[in-house]
């Protein structure tokens, strides 16, 4: 997995080439997973698979290298594709993408849907697709009339010539297959934008969804396929010494039992009587390693992590500079795990048989999957065929790939195909949790009643140490310094580190990675060293922000929006730079409820080209909503190893009657497109703290709120 920074590198360049299959004309484009080591293998890049399809009859697919899960790829990145082919959205055909060379996310350095990075890393790569697809069907039908190419014109899927004559683009990509594709050509501006950017988008997979055609991993369907229910031990990491499956053998419907490395399954024909079989087990674990942890064992390594050195990861000017007349500000804060909590549970569907491995499920993680699904089929990795369903809900936790290697063990250990499905308290108990983490933050204010510095040390768990450890040398993790590095504000001296303490806890990536957890301790920070200063809290922060515009105006604009008012005491801001958007929040309380109750939200986003408007404004509100559920009641603990969450009534998400308004605004630009998926979480936590201390005077360093 690569760092978010790699925006500050050259992206890596791509072949392009033709081929003929079947008859359909087929668009490829090579990504290279990292050309330093191929050169230094002395390996030569593979050819890939297609991401176009055009048939004889004039069917265009594009091969979607995205997971949707509701984030939109499923639209977005067709528009791309028809933009540059100037066709209408509603004649391009989605597929999502199998495990190949071609579909690796250059941004991350896998094949993986994540990081807000779909639309960024595709926004020149599929238009320069179409670009030269259009290209060569147009001298395909200019070689066939014999008149000049500058004389004919592509649209809405046909060929023209001044003279009359016409073609399919499906009529003509036989012969457009055997010219050359044009190495650099012409994209479109955006002011010549037909599909790109225009409000009367709608969602391509609406439809499906609406008359229940969508199939989700949940839906999965094999013939002679049996349903798995899955014991695992109540410590993560646990696995079973000895099993009892006598009882669960008795329950009318159960087919078999079957042990793999860290369970016992029971399988029937409906999860109903799988789930029954599986309450029936007697099982005897080792809880392993983890059976004493706690909450508070593990707050108290990350707090004596304070004292350590750690990896400094970014300096400005002298942290040690002395600042004449300065005033100190100093705060600590405190962000707890967190669950996923996606609304369909994880599940997985695998076929082991015949020296084949078949998996169907939500995955974000496909060539990670390939490959651990291989190991524990006992197959090549070539001889696993990897098939991406709609999720229903990601943040993070489908990149994982537990639950692939468990449906492949199970499958292989009953000799039958098999659908397994978790329950929603397996889905809470047996996570990746987004980590705890504790944050010093300290500053001194100068003469100007600006921050002359400021020094910030984050102490968490590494997911990437665990995930990807290659990625993490000598203390630098480069996901944990996301919302730390980038910070927008000018302030002279500046020194950022990071302390990795691994408690034991399993941790994973969670919607906005490590955006949320320094979110909330600096623009905390930000607004008490605007108190101290005895300034208000925008006008703070505008004075620093003259370097980046795109920031200020966000905050600006989200300031006019709210009503914001610097005599009120019932607002709250903060601002951050995340995944290439800037973006502002400002919450307002409701100054009659009794207790903490958010009247409404108001979010700008500067995000660059926006592809498909609808949808990020959608995109953004989800993300509102997710942090604010998370800000207000969202916590995990351990006691004795275990989870002590376990469903929506100890882990809730924010009902419909307690959603306050959400507004939010795209600020017009012509910037290439910025993440969104994820954009919308991390201010809410700060922006709310920020507005319980203007209205009570009382400053919440720790969340959930719980107010």
């Amino acid at each position: 997995m690569k760092n978010h920074s790699l925006k500050n590198q050259s992206r890596r360049q791509f072949i392009q080439q033709t081929a003929t299959a079947a008859g359909a004309f087929v668009v490829g484009m090579y990504l290279p997973l990292s050309s330093e080591a191929a050169t230094s293998a002395g390996q030569q890049p593979a050819l890939a698979n297609a991401w176009i399809r055009i048939t004889p009859s004039n069917q265009i697919t594009l091969i979607c290298a995205r997971s949707e899960m509701g984030q939109d790829v499923y639209t977005s990145m067709p528009a791309l594709l028809a933009e540059e082919l100037n066709l209408p959205l509603s004649m391009i055909q989605v597929e999502i993408a199998g495990v190949a060379p071609v579909y690796i996310n250059a941004l991350l350095g896998g094949q993986i849907t994540g990081g807000s990075t779909s639309v960024r890393e595709a926004f020149d790569k599929l238009r320069t697709a179409g670009a030269a697809t259009r290209s060569v069907l147009v001298e395909a039908a200019a070689q066939r009339w014999n008149v000049a190419a500058s004389d004919c014109k592509a649209m809405n899927g046909k060929v023209t010539h001044s003279s009359g004559k016409s073609a399919t683009y499906g009529e003509l990509a036989a012969d457009a297959a055997k010219l050359p594709l044009p190495e650099k050509p012409a994209l479109k501006s955006p002011a010549n934008f037909m599909v790109i950017g225009k409000e009367s988008m709608r969602r391509l997979d609406t439809p499906i969804k609406v008359a229940g055609k969508a199939v989700y991993g949940i839906d999965v369907k094999i013939p002679g396929m049996a349903i798995a229910s899955l014991a695992q031990c109540p410590v993560i990491g646990g696995t079973p010494t000895s099993y009892d499956a006598s009882a669960a053998l008795q329950v009318s419907g159960v087919i078999k039992v079957v042990q793999i490395s860290d369970g016992v399954a029971v399988l029937a024909k409906d999860f109903y009587t799988a789930r029954k079989g599986r309450d029936a087990l007697q099982i005897t674990w080792n809880e392993g390693a983890n059976a004493t942890l706690s909450n508070a064992v593990v707050r108290k390594s990350l707090e004596e992590g304070l004292s350590k050195k750690g990896a400094v990861i970014k300096t400005v000017g002298d942290i040690n500079a002395t600042v004449a007349n300065g005033k100190t500000v100093s705060a600590q804060y405190f962000l707890p795990y967190l669950a996923h909590s996606t609304m369909e549970p994880v599940n997985c569907s695998a076929d082991v048989s015949n020296g084949k491995c078949r998996i169907i499920g939500p995955i974000q993680f496909q060539q990670g999957g390939e490959a651990v699904a291989a190991a524990a089929a006992g197959v090549k990795p070539e001889d696993v065929t990897i098939e991406t369903t709609f999720l229903g809900g990601g943040f993070g936790r489908k990149l994982e790939l537990d639950f692939i290697r468990q449906a492949a063990e199970i499958s292989k250990a009953a000799g039958m195909p098999v659908k397994m499905l978790w329950t929603k308290e397996d889905d809470i108990t047996h996570d990746f949790y987004r980590p705890m983490s504790i944050h010093k933050v300290e500053g001194v204010l100068g003469a100007n009643g600006q921050l002359e510095t400021m020094k910030a040390k984050m102490v968490s768990q590494s997911v990437t140490a665990r995930a990807f450890p290659g990625f993490v040398k000598d203390g630098f993790d480069p996901f944990m310094v996301e919302g730390s590095n980038n910070v927008t504000y000018e302030i002279p001296n500046m020194e950022i580190t990071n302390v990795i303490t691994d408690t034991g806890v399993r941790v994973g990536y969670w919607r906005s990675v490590s955006n949320a957890l320094n979110a909330f301790a600096i623009e905390s920070f930000v607004d008490e060293a605007a108190k101290a200063a005895g300034k208000d809290p925008v006008a703070f922060r505008l004075a620093s922000l003259d370097k980046h515009p795109r920031a200020k105006a966000a905050l600006e604009l989200a300031v006019k929006k709210s009503g914001y008012s610097a005599s009120s005491k019932r607002f709250g801001v903060a601002q951050m730079e995340c995944y290439d958007t800037y973006s502002a929040c400002v919450i307002e309380l409701d100054p009659t409820a009794s207790s903490t109750k958010v009247k409404k939200v108001t979010f700008v986003s500067d995000c660059g080209i926006a592809v498909h408007p609808d949808q990020a404004r959608a995109q953004l509100t989800g993300g509102v909503i997710y942090g604010l559920s998370a800000a207000l009641a969202n916590e995990i603990t351990i006691e004795n190893g275990r989870i002590q969450q376990n469903n929506f009534n100890n882990y809730p998400s924010l009902r419909q009657n307690q959603v306050p308004i959400v507004e939010v605004h795209l600020i017009p630009s012509q910037e290439k497109p910025g993440g969104l998926g994820e954009v919308g979480v991390p201010l809410v936590a700060p922006a709310l703290a920020n507005a319980i201390a203007a209205a009570t005077g009382k400053r919440i360093r720790e969340l959930p709120i719980k107010a």
